[in-house]
């Protein structure tokens, strides 16, 4: 009888363990959705309008794209909005990882609408990032023109070719590339300042382009270099400059446009460049330096010959008579050539009241004084007639 009831007990035991056992399990099944989601280690995100969220794509559609946001329902991308970043989402599959912002928190079906404009739009500048890094052609087409350039769509985004980045062949001719599609290549791509900037330029005139890259490189400061005047303005000459290249192809030389500014034409003062040069005369000029902004010279016709204030001491001390010619007449004196680049002044106290002279007028004077560093010369008129009254 004992052994019955040991036996009884043995068998027991097992059961009433597994009962147990069936009665912690059925006490952790999640009752409700925060049990499970505790369970899980879930977290449910609950989204507000504008703002920014990162999802899984887990569904696309001919129309809709689904994305798993951490939400109580998927977030979708559908209608105008997909049509909008069309582009952008063709690229897209299941399974990626994107970016949206939040433009309604629930539709009419319960889920989260969703915007992929912003996104699309980043794309679009890294992409014109890479393609200018990596140098390549795209096709543009002409919408507007304005007085700076042309506006172009390149690739569905608006940009802008400025006139000075068109090449030779269509000079004056940017009014008839509205509705036309052109090469351009990207020359600026700032997102901060929302500037999209091509040239036509850099596709027709690619290999000038590379010879004038280079021909700069080979640029040496104070080296005198031949050219030929390529525009005369009020302002300087600009001189198209040949350069000898160190690692030619095609040409021994590269040509680089620079500047002769009008202070650096000649040593006297010069009133107007174009009555020094015309365009197409050939010159020599010094290099003073490179604009690296505009990757320009600026050059010097004057520095090819000394400074003839340099040693104008010796060569007309104070008390030296000598006739020089009336170069200009101002109110407070005259002032007389004494030699190219250098004018000396009859102050007005030193003029006789009745003295008329003329500019070309030549008249004979006395060096008073002489400063080489200020670059004067005070002259004085030498009496060639006896004072009337003088006895």
């Amino acid at each position: 009888m004992a052994d019955t009831a040991t036996k009884s007990t043995a068998q027991a035991a097992p059961k009433a363990e597994k009962a147990a056992k069936a009665a912690a399990s059925s006490s952790s099944k999640p009752k409700t959705m925060e049990e499970l989601f505790a369970q899980s280690n879930y977290t449910l995100k609950v989204p507000r309008r504008g703002a920014s969220v990162t999802g899984t794509i887990t569904g696309k559609q001919r129309k809709a794209l689904l994305i798993d946001i951490g939400a109580k329902t998927e977030g979708v991308v559908s209608e105008k909005e997909f049509e909008v970043a069309a582009d952008y989402i063709g690229n897209l599959k299941v399974g990626d990882k994107i970016d949206a912002i939040v433009i309604s928190i629930e539709n009419d079906r319960g889920q989260v609408m969703l915007s992929l404009k912003q996104a699309a739009m980043d794309a679009k500048w890294d992409y014109f990032a890479e393609i200018m890094k990596k140098d390549e052609v795209m096709d543009a087409k002409g919408v507007e023109v304005n007085k700076g350039g042309l506006i172009v769509i390149v690739n569905g985004v608006r940009g802008f070719v400025p006139s000075s980045q068109f090449g030779k062949h269509l000079v004056g001719q940017i009014n008839r590339l509205k509705g036309e599609t052109l090469k351009v290549k990207a020359i600026e791509v700032d997102r901060e300042k929302n500037r999209l900037i091509f040239s036509e330029r850099h596709v027709s005139e690619e290999k000038e382009l590379a010879q004038r890259a280079q021909a700069l490189q080979s640029v040496k400061v104070g080296e005198i270099y031949e050219g030929s005047v390529s525009g005369v303005m009020h302002f300087g000459l600009f001189v198209t400059v040949e350069v000898p290249l160190t690692e030619a192809e095609d040409s021994g030389k590269g040509s680089v446009e620079g500047l002769v500014h009008i202070s650096e034409i000649s040593w006297e003062k010069v009133n107007n460049p174009k009555d020094y040069h015309k365009v197409s005369d050939r010159v020599k000029v010094r290099v003073l330096g490179v604009d690296e902004a505009t990757g320009k010279l600026n050059l010097s016709l004057k520095q090819l010959t000394d400074d003839p204030w340099k040693e104008i001491s010796a060569r007309y001390s104070v008390g030296t008579t000598f006739t020089g010619i009336v170069s200009r007449i101002e109110s407070f004196g005259v002032f007389v050539n004494v030699e190219p680049g250098v004018d000396g002044l009859i102050h007005s106290s030193k003029l006789s009241p009745d003295s008329q002279l003329k500019k070309g007028e030549e008249v004979t004077v006395t060096v008073e004084s002489v400063d080489p560093d200020q670059r004067r010369m005070s002259l004085s008129m030498v009496l060639t007639e006896v004072p009337v009254g003088y006895k």
